[in-house]
């Protein structure tokens, strides 16, 4: 059976779809899961983004702990931080040189353009669902307040028969979806979804620059720094690390397109949400990315993806 798309990973999805198969492979072996991949490994200590220090339209993470920005990624094998922005660089010059984009991991910005840098709020409206309603969902199954097989009829909210959280979340995530699920944490809650958001989420994580204005959802550059450096973090609260373990793994059986909770699985071990913009995470590779585009992105996302994700020979 087949699902239709709305992400356009899907498109693309070759080595997420071979990585889906091995998993129900493995699954019907009883062997552990070989998709998802997303035990994390967890460094001495979690450390806040690093100071950004712009470089020829290039920001570069100040060192952590007297370690430098290069020093970190050479430790994933993905090569150094100035490979990848060189990578990323010459794919965006030609195609949107005005594009915010970031690169990092764990420890927080490793690499990115120096546009966005000067902590103006951004337009990340099309993120909304990742930022603000699927950590808000993860914390209300933390506290036992939701279960995703449940169907929202027993929680007292309108939905058709045998709708349930897991349904919207690894099948239908478009804005009906996603509106059922605001309903639903408002419901259990009794508070808009804005404030569940910054009370739970954003302002643990010192995201205090995120809100909700004009209609959209606006961060700055460093609250999303936080965001995806925590996903990747063996930090446990605001989104639990279960939560996160969770989501991204495939979560659609034998149905294709496969999807975790809310996110898409996609090349280079990356998981994937939003067309514009787009956040990757790849729990395997301990790396995040960002991308802000100028204009629709078209192909730019998957060069840009493969830029930032890619692995590259030593030298």
């Amino acid at each position: 059976m087949t699902l239709q798309s709305d992400h356009p990973d899907a498109a693309d999805a070759t080595e997420a779809g071979d990585r889906a198969r091995a998993a129900r492979a493995a699954d019907r072996a009883g062997a552990p899961d070989a998709v998802d991949q997303t035990e994390v490994v967890k460094p001495a200590g979690v450390v806040e983004p690093a100071g950004v220090v712009e470089s020829a339209g290039v920001v570069e993470s100040a060192g952590v702990a007297g370690v430098a920005a290069t020093d970190r990624t050479e430790r994933t094998g993905l090569g150094r931080a100035a490979d990848v922005a060189e990578r990323v660089r010459a794919v965006l010059q030609a195609a949107d040189p005005d594009a915010v984009w970031a690169v990092g991991g764990p420890d927080g910005l490793h690499t990115g353009s120096a546009a966005g840098g000067d902590g103006s709020p951004l337009d990340v409206g099309g993120l909304m669902p990742v930022l603000a309603l699927w950590p808000v969902i993860g914390s209300l199954v933390a506290e036992e307040a939701l279960r995703l097989h449940t169907p929202l009829t027993a929680y007292g909210t309108e939905a058709p028969a045998g709708t349930t959280a897991h349904h919207l979340l690894s099948h239908s995530t478009g804005p009906a979806a996603q509106a059922a699920l605001t309903r639903l944490a408002e419901h259990l809650t009794g508070s808009p979804l804005a404030e569940l958001a910054a009370t739970r989420i954003w302002h643990p994580l010192g995201m205090t620059g995120t809100r909700f204005a004009d209609g959209t959802l606006r961060a700055p550059l460093a609250d999303l720094v936080r965001f995806l450096s925590h996903l990747l973090s063996p930090a446990d609260h605001p989104v639990s690390r279960a939560w996160i373990t969770e989501s991204l793994r495939i979560r659609t059986g034998e149905l294709t397109p496969a999807r975790g909770l809310l996110w898409h699985p996609a090349p280079h071990g990356t998981w994937a949400y939003g067309e514009t913009p787009t956040a990757w995470v790849s729990p395997r590779l301990h790396r995040w990315a960002l991308l802000l585009p100028t204009h629709p992105p078209g192909p730019l996302r998957q060069t840009f993806r493969d830029a930032a994700f890619d692995p590259t020979p030593a030298p």
